[in-house]
């Protein structure tokens, strides 16, 4: 969800990754769902994990939930958002945790927009 509202909101201004410490085989069902409400088909989309390189290309590196871990991001500044795990929520949950993340993403948007001018 977090780098497909990243991306809309960006409109290719800045670039994104997203990748877990522990990601899965596949989204969730639900999360698909509730992005394709929003236009968004993350149906292809495979979670990947999050390595030391990935890491590393990164600027900014935002954590989401407790006990999110990442690999040492020497340069990055790390932004930690404490959100619930969508796994094995209710759609109605999702979509709200998907608003978080959009505003969220609304205003570290615009602060990255704020810092490259």
């Amino acid at each position: 969800m977090s780098r497909a509202l990243f991306d809309l909101e960006a409109d290719g201004r800045h670039e994104s990754a997203s990748a877990g410490s522990a990601p899965g085989d596949q989204l969730q069902p639900e999360v698909v769902t509730a992005m394709r409400e929003l236009g968004i088909d993350l149906s292809g989309v495979r979670p990947q994990l999050l390595t030391q390189e990935l890491g590393g290309w990164a600027d900014v590196v935002v954590t989401m939930g407790p006990g999110s871990a990442s690999p040492s991001t020497p340069g990055a500044r790390t932004i930690t958002w404490t959100l619930p795990d969508p796994a094995d929520l209710p759609l109605g949950e999702i979509r709200e945790i998907r608003h978080d993340i959009d505003l969220r993403i609304r205003d570290l948007v615009a602060e990255l927009d704020e810092a490259a001018r």
